[in-house]
């Protein structure tokens, strides 16, 4: 890879936005455990709420599941039944305004990686026009590990962003090591320190062409980035 600039992209609730998938998720978890319609509706309001305390929707979906009696088989098949439904009419998608292009247009290494197996995933990507602008992707990472073990396959000097909507899966490994990171979403982590921040990906492009355009040789993308959000 000659490129030293690479971004780290997650997939759910950072490139894939809405509902969907979470929602279908509950909705195969009521099915796995026979709760009522209701357990699907709770989950919707605790989404409409902000999530609570979870990490994600995914999260209030397993910790909702739990208290219902749920045990580790029935969430597994409801989340591998879920992920066959990633981009239909049952789990429906939407990519962040402005992406593709800025995704075509970037000038650096483009990674996918996420937790969630190879399922549906390519079929998703085309859904959200977002097929063939990724130079890797990987799956079934074990993040937040698999972040460490990308960032150790980089070449020395490399210049990292890493974009998410979980701190310390998707961004917690890339700040430790002084790289830069942007957190999407409404999900309260207290213990996040991201270098950006908004609710949507597509607040942030502005400001992530402008880390693109930055230079490479910088010794700390973090204070540079600070100054950039302070403007």
């Amino acid at each position: 890879m000659k490129n030293r600039t690479t971004i780290i992209f997650d997939f759910d609730g950072t490139i894939a936005l809405g509902d969907g998938p979470v929602l279908a998720y509950a909705q195969q978890a009521a099915a796995e455990i026979g709760a009522p319609e209701s357990f699907v509706e709770g989950i919707r309001q605790t989404l409409a709420a902000g999530g609570d305390d979870a990490l994600d929707g995914y999260d209030a979906v397993r910790r909702a599941a739990d208290v219902a009696g749920a045990d580790a088989g029935h969430l597994s098949r409801a989340y591998l039944a879920s992920r066959g439904q990633l981009g239909t009419a049952d789990a429906p998608i939407t990519a962040p305004e402005g992406l593709a292009q800025f995704l075509a247009e970037a000038d650096a290494h483009r990674i996918l990686v996420t937790n969630a197996p190879d399922v549906r995933l390519n079929e998703a990507l085309a859904s959200l026009g977002l097929d063939g602008l990724f130079d890797r992707i990987v799956t079934s990472a074990r993040k937040p590990a698999g972040i460490d073990r990308i960032l150790d396959e980089l070449p020395a000097g490399s210049r990292v962003l890493s974009i998410g909507d979980i701190w310390h899966n998707d961004l917690a490994p890339v700040h430790r090591r002084g790289h830069a990171t942007a957190l999407v979403g409404d999900f309260f982590d207290p213990d996040a320190d991201p270098t950006f921040r908004a609710a949507t990906l597509t607040t942030l492009l502005p400001q992530l062409r402008e880390w693109l355009a930055g230079s490479a040789d910088s010794t700390s993308d973090r204070t540079a980035l600070t100054t950039l959000n302070e403007g």
